[in-house]
């Protein structure tokens, strides 16, 4: 207990009126002693009340902080010791100095004092060493936030098992909308009698719906090609394990004529609003139709894309319907604007180039003025031939623009129509595409990721053979008044060739049909041999770029250099390997002229190649496609192919 002694009589402002009243008193008994003798004495009496009030309260004041003292002492103790919660004191060598009952009931040991960290979790320690402030670690099959407090040696650990197993549950309930598509629907139906069409319609449904019923979606039938699902995460989470194996079920389908029913699904999930949800499973649909049916595309509220299929190159539309409804869609919108600025993509080849001379006489035939974007540094040797060519012809070369000159001209109501490619990364210019809301967009390659925002007429066909193809369609339907020259027939028949690989790849009957029309128009097979003629030294170093090759994987030939090639080349060669015994894709590696290591990969069609090279930011075909990569080496590109061959292969066989 304190001293009384040491306790303070009375309050400094107690003494101050004190003082006061014994001066005051001494005045009174200076002129009246009487009155000073009676006043002295109730002062003294109020003296006397005032310390033992005071002294009243003070012990009343030390019992009470007392007491608080000794609960306060209490509860601290009884906190330290007996709060659910786990708390550690750890040395400079991460061993345990002082831990409480909590903890002490989470090891098998009866104590822990002395242990390393380790025996709590391996990740404390490093994540210490990294000032990390908080870590989720996992002990006896419970999950702890530990917050880390470096400087006092201290570690709080706090039991959220039970808010992550909500959490978990929470998010596998997320909804999930998916739209389903049968791509060919209407190509295989148009020739059935009803009893066929019913038949496949019964079929379809019926595969379907046990799909549904085995994994618990809601599936209702909205069209004749059109299906919606409605799932959750986790019913998601279970069909990306088995890889989406619908497509394969659906696929092996008996049809009329051998043709394939093939599935489109489109996915969107995330934590957004129904409506938000239904538009990112449309656009994935749209996606992967653009990438050529027969696969599946699911995007979540961060604009990630994961894809599942793509198996079987893109079926044939036998039906010239969609060509005509583009062209006399494409002929409105030329005769509305301006003008028409028309782009391949950088260093362009012969599909570009042919493509973009078919779209310049789409604009001449509606009296509207076209320009082609052309830029003389960015040619590639394989093209210089035809190149020559079109400089030969004055009037001809005199559409052809460089891209500064096209900025000049470019107004809000000019038109773009970009072919060969949809990437705004890949378009001759893409400073143009800010520069107008009207664009169209015509390719052949499967979609990608990376799109030209905002088109106003988009025609993509991974079926075709080339856009050259397709561009040679849209001629057929324009007015009359269309007069193919000899060079500009010959440049869309190059292109075609070339992409083709003289008629052996990726050759359908609407592909011999387009090479007829400009046969008929005055294409010379002769000349377009000329155009395709190589150097001896590049042939050359192709071969020397094709000894370099390697067997990975049983039968994918692989060929890499360090010295620098052009990307027709590697293509070449790519197409060289793959025609050799046994080989079912090839891959070769090199690096080019703008520092850029180039891949070019070809396969017969049982390797999807395009899958390959879209994880190394680039694209393609089934069985045509490259990439080009920056700020890497050969041997570090090498062994990231080799790393993405072996994925691609294991998940495939474990389908």
């Amino acid at each position: 207990m304190p001293n009384n002694q040491k306790k303070p009589t009375l309050s400094k402002h107690l003494w101050v009126i004190y003082t006061l009243s014994v001066i005051l008193l001494a005045l009174i008994w200076y002129y009246e002693w009487m009155l000073g003798v009676f006043m002295t004495i109730l002062l003294l009496a109020s003296i006397y009340y005032s310390i033992r009030t005071e002294r009243t309260l003070i012990d009343k004041t030390e019992a009470y902080i007392s007491t608080i003292s000794h609960r306060v002492k209490k509860v601290g103790e009884e906190a330290l010791l007996e709060m659910p919660f786990g708390i550690i004191l750890f040395n400079d060598d991460y061993k345990i100095e002082w831990s409480n009952p909590y903890m002490n009931k989470l090891s098998e040991k009866d104590s822990i004092v002395g242990e390393s960290l380790n025996i709590i979790s391996e990740q404390l320690i490093p994540m210490i060493k990294e000032d990390k402030e908080e870590v989720l670690v996992e002990l006896n099959e419970l999950k702890f936030l530990t917050m880390i407090r470096k400087e006092e040696k201290l570690l709080y650990f706090f039991d959220r098992t039970a808010q992550l197993e909500l959490k978990a549950k929470y998010e596998s309930e997320q909804t999930v909308l998916a739209v389903i598509f049968l791509d060919n629907y209407e190509e295989i139906t148009q020739n059935m009698d009803d009893t066929a069409k019913s038949q496949l319609n019964s079929q379809v449904t019926s595969v379907l719906n046990n799909w549904a019923s085995e994994y618990g979606l809601y599936l209702k039938r909205t069209s004749q090609e059109r299906f919606l699902a409605v799932g959750t995460k986790q019913i998601l989470q279970q069909l990306e394990k088995v890889k989406f194996d619908i497509l394969d079920e659906v696929r092996e389908l008996i049809v009329e004529q051998n043709n394939p029913v093939t599935l489109s699904i489109g996915v969107g999930t995330g934590n957004l609003p129904l409506p938000d949800l239904g538009e990112l499973a449309q656009s994935c649909l749209d996606l992967a139709l653009g990438r050529g049916g027969d696969q599946v595309a699911i995007k979540d509220e961060s604009g990630k894309v994961r894809f599942y299929g793509g198996k079987t190159n893109p079926m044939e539309k036998r039906t010239r319907v969609r060509a005509r409804v583009i062209s006399h869609a494409l002929t409105e919108l030329v005769k509305t604007s301006d003008n028409v600025i028309i782009m391949g993509h950088k260093s362009p080849d012969m599909d570009s180039l042919g493509s973009a001379i078919g779209i310049l006489n789409i604009a001449k035939a509606n009296n509207a003025k076209g320009y082609i974007v052309f830029d003389p540094d960015d040619v590639d040797t394989g093209v210089h031939r035809l190149v020559d060519a079109l400089k030969a012809d004055e009037e001809l070369w005199r559409y052809f623009i460089e891209p500064f000159e096209a900025e000049k001209i470019m107004t809000s109501q000019s038109l773009i129509v970009v072919v060969d490619t949809h990437k705004p990364s890949m378009v001759a210019d893409a400073s143009l595409l800010n520069k107008t809301d009207n664009t169209v967009v015509i390719d052949h390659h499967r979609r990608g990721e990376d799109f030209i925002g905002n088109p106003t007429l988009v025609y993509m066909e991974p079926y075709a053979s080339s856009t050259a193809e397709l561009v040679t369609e849209l001629l057929e339907y324009q007015p009359k008044s269309l007069k193919l020259k000899m060079v500009e027939a010959t440049a869309l028949l190059a292109g075609i060739i070339v992409d083709t690989k003289s008629f052996t790849l990726r050759t359908g009957s609407r592909t011999f049909d387009a090479a007829s029309y400009l046969r008929s128009r005055g294409a010379d097979t002769v000349l377009v041999q000329q155009f395709m003629k190589e150097d001896i030294d590049l042939y050359i170093k192709r071969a020397k770029l094709i000894e370099r090759a390697e067997i990975f994987k049983g039968n994918i030939a692989k060929a890499e250099s360090g010295e620098i090639f052009g990307p027709v080349l590697i293509a070449q060669a790519a197409d060289t390997l793959l025609t050799m015994t046994g080989i079912t894709a090839s891959f070769v590696i090199s690096e080019r002229d703008d520092g850029r290591i180039g891949i070019s990969a070809r396969s017969l069609g049982k390797v999807n190649v395009q899958v390959i090279m879209e994880k190394m930011n680039g694209g393609g075909h089934l069985t045509n496609a490259a990439t080009q990569i920056e700020d890497t080496t050969i041997d570090d590109a090498t062994e990231l192919l080799k790393d993405i061959i072996t994925e691609y292969l294991e998940g495939r066989e474990s389908e």
